[in-house]
């Protein structure tokens, strides 16, 4: 099947499906166990359907009109999914209340999965470009961005606590939507959550699937991003796109009095300032409030103990024995950091962990790999439904650990417990259900196998004794550094911690999948009016800060009235 061929079994299927739409009944345009993925074009959601009955159920009354192929997207084309042949379509429509775009993948002339996005609101697009013409004897443009972010005497519509990758990305978004938004971030410089952690990180995934909205990373940029160099290039972002971010500001506490929220913000002079912003969007991250176990005999240990997100170096460390709580890929690349500064390491494993080489890691980002426009990639990633998704990690995985059998081999050899068995969806479902249990391995599981790097198993602890761990066979491991790598908690517990119990209990878990196959609370209305999350890799903030974006300035413009409203 040629070009011309792909183009018209697109259009006729759009044009029955368009048909279908207005009868009432679409359920002959999809496979049996088709799946229907929508973000905001049908009723301000982001909600997946299986099953054609189902999905014909769901769009049971809903219009849409003018479903087209777009001359300014990739072309239809046959390509492989999950292990599946399918005609991939790359669609725009006209939704009820702005511009659609949309994926369906076409087996036998029926959708497999079809993704429908709200790309643009009507009559909401990015704000006019601003005036700054010669005002001799008046305000400049350094004296107007300068009275913008001291909100002297306003209060900002948007409050985001947290300055990373989440709260940049959701803050530029609204900026270009003319919503008022203020960043608050404890820390003293802009960046300073990359540029304060351990001396070594570099990014895990590649620059090319990295980049923040609206300014790409240069393609001089190197493979893999180093910590300090995304630090600086926030600092850059936040001037170049004219953020509001206050530095060394805490979030002391808030509630919720009528439409808005009360909350009293710490500035860095000791001050505080109290504000009423009507939304709060919590953008610090799967990595928040650090999860400190409880393990015996600690307080006996004479030595330090600190929390791998406090960890910098290990030169300090030099000819001293250590030890490190946790096998996820902090763990690791805490141990790795410590054995290269002379320190003698070891890892406690206290659960079994994917290993994935960083080469084989990158696959599931392959869709970044085929040679499409950047838009078109992101619209892609995002098209996939939960099931699809899972089948597709599933024989990523499958491939990678074929290639990383030897390494996995003599990982087994040394006793560490691997959590790469058939079945296994790797290191990304981890990444999206719990946020950790995995590593990618960029040299400390070779330091591992070939016993350089010490091995402890959790169930052979008796427990922490002045100078060490002690086992249960009476050994003593020596140790006068433990690093805590034991990840961080629920989101629903920064709520709690800053808005109180009753909001926590409100809103439920953060993060990991509900039973639509979402990821709960995250970019989509939670159960208390006006609070949002988001977090996540630079991918993610990128793609999913646009739709969150439009569904406060929906709420702004009074076009939805409710959290839940169509």
């Amino acid at each position: 099947m040629n070009a011309m061929d792909h183009t018209a079994t697109a259009t006729a299927w759009l044009g029955a499906f368009e048909g279908a739409l207005a009868a009432g009944d679409v359920a002959a345009c999809f496979q049996p166990d088709g799946h229907w993925r929508d973000i905001l074009a049908f009723g301000w959601e982001i909600r997946t359907t299986s099953g054609a009955a189902a999905i014909a159920a769901a769009l049971q009354g809903e219009q849409a009109r003018n479903f087209r192929l777009d001359p300014a997207r990739s072309p239809p084309r046959r390509v492989q999914r999950a292990g599946v042949d399918c005609l991939e379509v790359i669609f725009a429509f006209d939704a009820a209340h702005g511009a659609g775009s949309g994926v369906a993948r076409l087996i036998d002339g029926r959708a497999w999965t079809l993704l429908t996005v709200l790309e643009e609101m009507a009559g909401q697009g990015r704000v006019e470009l601003p005036d700054y013409s010669r005002e001799f004897g008046g305000e400049n443009w350094l004296d107007k961005r300068n009275r913008a972010r001291a909100y002297a005497d306003h209060d900002p519509a948007v409050l985001v606590v947290g300055g990373g990758q989440a709260g940049l990305s959701i803050a530029a978004r609204l900026g270009q939507m003319g919503v008022d938004t203020l960043i608050v971030d404890r820390a003293a410089r802009i960046g300073d959550n990359w540029r304060k952690r351990y001396h070594a990180l570099t990014l895990h995934n590649e620059t090319s699937v990295n980049h923040l909205p609206y300014l790409p990373f240069p393609k001089t940029w190197p493979i893999f991003i180093p910590k300090d160099k995304l630090a600086n290039w926030f600092e850059f972002y936040v001037e170049a796109m004219e953020l509001n971010f206050w530095t060394s500001t805490e979030l002391v506490s808030g509630r919720r009095v009528g439409d808005a929220w009360e909350v009293t913000l710490k500035r860095g002079d000791g001050s505080t300032r109290v504000m009423r912003p009507r939304h709060i969007i919590f953008a610090t991250g799967v990595s928040s409030i650090p999860i400190q176990p409880r393990l015996p005999g600690l307080e006996d240990f004479a030595g330090t103990v600190l929390h791998s997100g406090a960890y910098s170096e290990g030169q300090a460390w030099r000819g001293k024995p250590a030890l490190v709580l946790g096998t996820g890929n902090s763990g690791h690349d805490v141990a790795q950091d410590l054995h290269a500064s002379g320190a003698r390491v070891s890892m406690i494993q206290r659960s079994p962990t994917y290993i994935v080489s960083l080469s084989e890691a990158q696959r599931v980002y392959s869709i970044y790999t085929e040679g499409l426009p950047f838009e078109d990639c992101d619209l892609l990633a995002t098209s996939m439904p939960y099931p699809v998704l899972c089948d597709a990690y599933r024989r990523a995985t499958t491939h990678s650990r074929k290639l990383d059998q030897p390494l996995l081999d003599s990982l087994t050899a040394a006793g560490f417990r691997l959590d790469n068995e058939e079945g296994s969806m790797g290191f990304q479902m981890k990444y999206l259900e719990r946020g950790g249990g995995y590593y990618f391995n960029v040299g400390c599981s070779d330091l591992i196998a070939s016993g350089e790097i010490g091995l402890v198993h959790y169930a052979d602890v008796e427990r922490f004794v002045a100078d060490g761990l002690r086992l249960k066979d009476g050994r003593v491991v020596p140790a006068e550094l433990l690093v805590l790598a034991t990840g961080y908690k629920n989101q629903q517990e920064t709520a709690r911690a800053y808005l109180g119990h009753e909001v926590a209990e409100k809103i439920g878990p953060v993060w990991g999948f509900d039973a639509g196959g979402e990821l709960r609370n995250m970019w989509r209305p939670t159960g208390q009016d006006g609070l949002w999350f988001t977090a996540g890799s630079l991918a993610q903030c990128r793609i999913y800060s646009k739709f969150l974006a439009m569904q406060i300035k929906a709420r702004e413009a009074g076009l939805v009235t409710s959290p839940g409203a169509g």
